[in-house]
């Protein structure tokens, strides 16, 4: 049991959710210990003992007259500890499952009721306790249902929710570019609830072609407002439970012309707080809302050239106000000098305090412990590929203190218990496989000595990849950080093939020092056993902790600016790395990847003579509004920048071998990227492969088969058209 829930815990702090249904580890309110699921069963385990306690079980877990427990996918209990909601039969929502069945399992009588009845099977959204635990909440069909416990009385609290009309959750675009999925919230006195309305009808559907599930085909519509579109407008509503009547919120600036991506109640019944974007999202304004009347009122605002993150790109849930001193401050993350820091602010914003000092940047909040004047955090000032955890005061008053050890390089994650006394800890970097042990803090020892990642890492043999990270200047004299791994019984009087990985865009970055990285899952076999170099490189705009001026300088340059990079960064590596053959250079990415391989491939077609590209975006007046306009303003003020760094604007230039791939079901870059890149090719006389996968979403996995048909497909390929082995 021990060991697993272990590996239970690993896989969650490893893999952070951002469906916003709560994590099976959960911290105790008092830090002493945790809550996870074990074997179906909800366990408890005190610290530093570990000793596991059934709290829910198998048997508590089978409804009347079933023979099979209820499989938990999450649960939650109510501030009191005596009533769990547990979340089940759970069904994907776009990306993720975050719609399922509900029960009530109260530990006091040992009774199990499901929630909702009446509601479709499958249909319920983020349900949660009321403060006071006498009421659950949740959306089903896009209204929002109270249900009283003690009577079972359901009340429809919300009425006007339709298919395009949605009350408590969000539409696809919030979903995919804000991480915006649970869209309500109780009062403090849970007497009212404060939710999200978005109406879809002002934008138009994006319709989607089933061809292979019926014998007439039929169309599956997106709410999916395109680059140069109005999004839906939305609402903040406060509804009262009983009454069922919503007062609506008085909110300044066009709501079709503007995002609330964060709303929350501010410490009291009477009062919310909102953080608005405007069009460009590179002005961000926070307001108080008064409940009773309405009245809205901006405290603080910033601004940025290029655009401004909020919280869920530094942090799994969008969720959540960090407030402080009994609600007179509270904790706000921003680049405004340059790196991403933390400071503290007055609650009328006037006053502000850095937490976080020094030229570098925070990657992620990890807790504040207002008690101990600490605030967690995770960064790396002296590698952008690594990650550790610091502390420093959160007064402002000192400097951070790094808490991971010395001899640990890579990548650090940490959970920590509330009032900071425990934390788990998780370790791993490109050689050592992830290890992970409980710790005190703040002093970072092993609650078990024996089974530390210390000691683990001295009766583990490292991976045996031929892996380094190094750092190159393109001729611009940019340095950009990489990896590469040799093939096995390297000879570097040889000459061999070398395959890049790419993405390129600010969603992501390639170059980590974490286990996993050097390997390409698309690969059928062990690229370096088989003579492969595998590299890739992380170019200017990239997510990685370089401070602000790296991450914005791509700011309407996506498809120029990385690309250049990308490419001048392949130049430097072939003066600097003599045994790499420049007549075996291949290129191969997903999603942004795949739109940074078209480009590569069209613009440096001397350089890159073999490309794989899957899922991208062809051309960028395709993609949604909220990530394309982000970075690249506003096709109405600039439509050239968006045309200019589109693969379909330079396909015509197509010299050596392309595969395209992309599945027809894919709702976040639409297939039709696929046919007018085709019809691009076609128009020029270019030969090319294509594979269209039916019905598969953009991560082309649905369906039997599909893997391995994908990666069958892609090393076949790839060995054809750059073949492997030393020369």
């Amino acid at each position: 049991m021990k060991h697993l829930i272990k590996a239970l815990v690993f896989v969650i702090i490893s893999s952070p959710l951002f469906s916003q249904i709560p994590d099976n580890f959960q911290w105790l309110a008092d830090g002493s210990g945790y809550r996870d699921v074990a074997e179906g069963e909800i366990v408890e385990i005190k610290l530093p003992g570990e000793q596991p306690k059934t709290i829910v079980s198998k048997q508590q877990l089978t409804p009347k007259g079933a023979s099979q427990p209820l499989g938990v996918r999450s649960y939650s209990f109510n501030q009191a500890g005596n009533k769990v909601l547990i979340y089940t039969n759970s069904k994907r929502v776009w990306r993720y499952d975050t719609k399922g069945d509900y029960w009530l399992l109260d530990l006091t009588s040992n009774t199990l009721k499901q929630l909702g009845k009446g509601r479709p099977e499958s249909s319920l959204m983020f349900a949660k306790f009321s403060p006071d635990g006498k009421k659950v909440a949740y959306v089903s069909q896009h209204n929002i249902f109270s249900e009283d416990l003690q009577s079972g009385q359901i009340k429809q609290v919300t009425l006007d929710g339709t298919d395009r009309v949605i009350n408590g959750t969000f539409d696809w675009v919030y979903e995919e570019e804000f991480d915006c999925r649970d869209g309500f919230r109780w009062s403090p006195d849970s007497k009212t609830i404060a939710y999200w309305q978005l109406d879809a009808r002002k934008i138009r559907n994006f319709l989607m072609i089933n061809t292979t599930d019926s014998i007439y085909s039929y169309t599956i519509p997106v709410e999916y407002p395109k680059v140069g579109q109005t999004p839906s407008p939305y609402k903040i509503g406060i509804v009262d439970v009983v009454s069922a009547k919503t007062r609506w919120m008085n909110i300044p600036g066009d709501p079709q012309n503007t995002y609330v991506p964060r709303m929350e109640w501010a410490g009291t019944a009477n009062e919310l707080v909102i953080q608005q974007l405007n069009r460009k999202q590179n002005v961000s304004t926070l307001l108080y809302i008064d409940a009773k009347t309405g009245a809205s009122k901006s405290f603080y605002s910033e601004t940025d050239e290029a655009w401004i993150d909020i919280k869920s790109r530094w942090e799994s849930s969008p969720a959540g106000w960090d407030w402080l001193n009994d609600g007179k401050e509270f904790v706000w993350v921003s680049e405004k000098d340059g790196w991403r820091h933390a400071y503290r602010v007055s609650r009328d914003g006037k006053k502000e305090t850095l937490i976080t000092t020094g030229k570098y940047d925070l990657i992620s909040p990890v807790l504040i412990d207002e008690k101990s004047n600490s605030y967690y955090f995770t960064a790396s000032p002296e590698n952008a590929t690594q990650e550790y955890l610091y502390r420093a005061p959160l007064d402002g008053k000192g400097e951070a203190q790094r808490l991971s050890p010395a001899d640990q390089s890579g990548t650090h994650r940490y959970e920590i218990s509330p009032l900071a006394k425990f934390a788990t800890h998780s370790f791993s970097n490109a050689l050592l496989p992830p290890m992970m042990e409980w710790i005190t803090l703040p002093d970072h020892k092993s609650i078990d000595p024996n089974n530390s990642i210390s000691q683990t890492m001295m009766r583990i043999r490292p991976a045996s990849i031929n892996i380094e990270f190094f750092k190159i200047k393109t001729a611009e004299g940019v340095e950009v950080d990489g990896w590469m791994v040799k093939p096995n019984d390297f000879d570097p009087a040889k000459k061999y093939p070398i395959v890049f990985s790419v993405y390129g865009e600010p969603a992501s970055s390639t170059v980590h020092d974490s286990y996993g990285t050097g390997r390409n899952r698309l690969y059928a076999g062990n690229m370096q056993e088989d003579g492969y170099i595998y590299a890739s490189v992380d170019n200017r705009g990239t997510p990685a902790p370089k401070g602000r001026a790296w991450r914005k300088a791509i700011y309407r340059n996506i498809g120029i600016i990385n690309i250049n990079d990308l490419a001048g960064a392949a130049t430097a590596m072939f003066k600097q790395y003599s045994f790499i053959d420049t007549s075996r250079v291949a290129v191969h990415g997903w999603s942004g990847g795949g739109s940074s391989t078209l480009n590569l491939m069209f613009k440096y077609p001397k350089i890159f003579k073999t490309g794989i590209a899957v899922a991208a975006v062809g051309n960028q007046l395709t993609y949604d509004n909220i990530y394309q306009e982000r970075y690249m303003g506003l096709p109405q003020e600039n439509r050239e920048d968006f045309v200019k760094g589109s693969p379909i604007t330079n396909a015509k230039n197509l010299e050596g071998n392309l595969l395209y791939i992309h599945g027809t079901g894919d709702d976040n870059v639409h297939y039709q990227n696929a046919e007018m890149l085709v019809n691009e090719l076609i128009k020029y006389n270019k030969q090319f492969q294509f594979m269209a996968y039916p019905n598969r979403s953009h991560g082309i996995y649905e369906g039997e088969g599909t893997s391995l048909h994908l990666k069958t497909l892609f090393t076949e390929y790839l060995k054809k058209n750059c073949p492997p082995g030393a020369k």
